[in-house]
């Protein structure tokens, strides 16, 4: 069902403090004794067979390593609260030998999951700043539209767990032209950012209608993408996606490694094709325990990311979201991290660490980050108002 061609490829350095920044890592192959028959190179490479051959059972999971059992308990109770989805491209990419593969953390279920008291559906409150559905309006001048509510896989940590894949927030054609209605009668949005979901999970013609519905509004200036495609399933990023992108500039792309060993060359020639078709690359990370949140981790992926022509731009402090309590860390550890990060690397390697709130992004730095209080941190936003993040050291 879902191996992977080229089965004498090496797995990648199990220790996340061995990344360096130089390496390209490549799929790694189920076990052998589990794999189906071998996929054809073509069909490995073909992004539709991808999202037709996604893992959604432990049994299929079994292909590529055994889940211990605090997974086989997470995928079991947490199934009708957040679904399991995973390409077979990325699970190649885990270490069927560690449960701590940073990989591997990142999107197979885990009972530790249902351990968080604190986890709100909504941290960002984005319903109550959505004045039609799938539309998300914080700033007076820049908007995130949600096109869809599909991905290519589902991290455990997504944001809007509450909507990927559950069919109310399903966005029909005429959904979103009522979306579009309201841009167009809304003169003061001159920045679209398109996310989800995931709008490369679109087809090509369906991509190109709907920019090219935002293009045709005046006060549109700059449209964006926000995916995670290029991590999860890189081969969507076709010669045919780019030319017709290059078709609408001005195109911005921010995208989402939150890892070295996701940097495959897979991923590489991806990201050379988007660079190479005029779109400037950005990349948001999330900072996660046990899986970016040490120096070496985070400077070996940020130039990485640099040598491909990806400017690391954000990595977000991970929110008060139901079901992370386990990824999250410590703000002033990230503090940390990015403060040791400065004076070692080149400058524009540095992404700006920042808070999401429902009042905007924050940096977290001077002036922005204005203390602690109990188990609270403070910060102030780009208006002057005060947020209290619930953050225990």
């Amino acid at each position: 069902m879902t191996g992977i061609p080229g089965g004498d490829r090496k797995r990648p350095k199990a220790a996340r403090s061995e990344a360096k920044p130089s390496e390209v890592h490549e799929s790694v192959p189920p076990k052998a004794a589990r794999s189906e028959a071998q996929p054809s190179e073509v069909d490995w490479r073909d992004w539709t067979w991808q999202m037709q051959h996604r893992i959604r059972t432990a049994e299929a999971l079994e292909h590529f390593l055994d889940p211990t059992p605090k997974e086989r308990e997470g995928i079991a109770k947490l199934a009708a609260r957040f679904h399991f989805v995973i390409t077979p491209y990325y699970a190649a990419l885990m270490d069927p030998d560690d449960p701590a593969c940073p990989i591997r953390r990142q999107v197979v279920p885990h009972i530790a999951e249902l351990d968080d008291a604190a986890g709100l559906a909504d941290p960002l409150d984005e319903v109550a700043h959505s004045p039609v559905k799938n539309v998300i309006r914080v700033y007076p001048d820049r908007i995130a539209f949600c096109v869809n509510n599909e991905c290519a896989l589902y991290c455990r940590f997504c944001l809007r767990k509450r909507m990927v894949g559950e069919p109310e927030w399903a966005m029909k054609k005429r959904e979103l032209g009522e979306a579009l209605d309201w841009i167009r009668a809304t003169p003061a949005i001159r920045d679209v950012l398109l996310t989800g979901g995931d709008p490369l999970v679109y087809s090509d013609d369906r991509l190109a209608w709907l920019i090219g519905e935002l293009r045709a509004i005046p006060h549109v200036e700059i449209v964006r993408l926000g995916t995670r495609l290029p991590v999860t399933l890189p081969f969507r990023v076709t010669d045919d996606l780019c030319r017709m992108l290059r078709d609408f500039h001005p195109i911005w792309l921010n995208t989402h490694f939150n890892h070295p060993r996701e940097l495959t060359a897979e991923a590489e020639e991806a990201l050379t094709k988007l660079a190479d078709a005029g779109i400037p690359v950005g990349n948001q990370s999330v900072l996660l325990r046990g899986i970016n949140d040490d120096v070496a981790t985070m400077q070996a992926l940020c130039e990485q990311l640099v040598r491909l022509r990806v400017r690391p731009y954000y990595t977000y402090q991970a929110q008060l979201l139901e079901g992370t309590a386990h990824f999250r860390v410590p703000i002033e550890e990230g503090v940390a991290l990015f403060r040791e990060m400065r004076g070692r690397t080149s400058g524009f390697a540095i992404p700006q660490y920042v808070l999401d709130t429902p009042y905007g992004k924050v940096p977290l730095a001077h002036p922005y980050l204005r203390g602690r209080e109990g188990d609270d941190v403070i910060v102030e936003s780009y208006d002057g108002r005060l947020w209290r993040e619930p953050n225990p050291e």
